[in-house]
């Protein structure tokens, strides 16, 4: 069920969106790879805090 509703979360933004999509993504290909890391960190901490917080 999670890996269900990721894949709805992640077909959003191109769906909705797809020049924006694009441009992020070209943008995110573009970051030094401590920059990267530092994003994944990031949604990893979020999404530990959201399945503490709804748990």
């Amino acid at each position: 069920m999670a890996f269900a509703l990721m894949l709805v979360i992640e077909g959003l933004m191109p769906f909705v969106a797809p020049r924006v999509w694009r441009e992020t993504f070209r943008r995110v290909t573009e970051l030094a790879d401590g920059q990267v890391r530092f994003l994944g960190l990031g949604s990893i901490v979020v999404g530990l805090i959201l399945m503490v917080i709804v748990k």
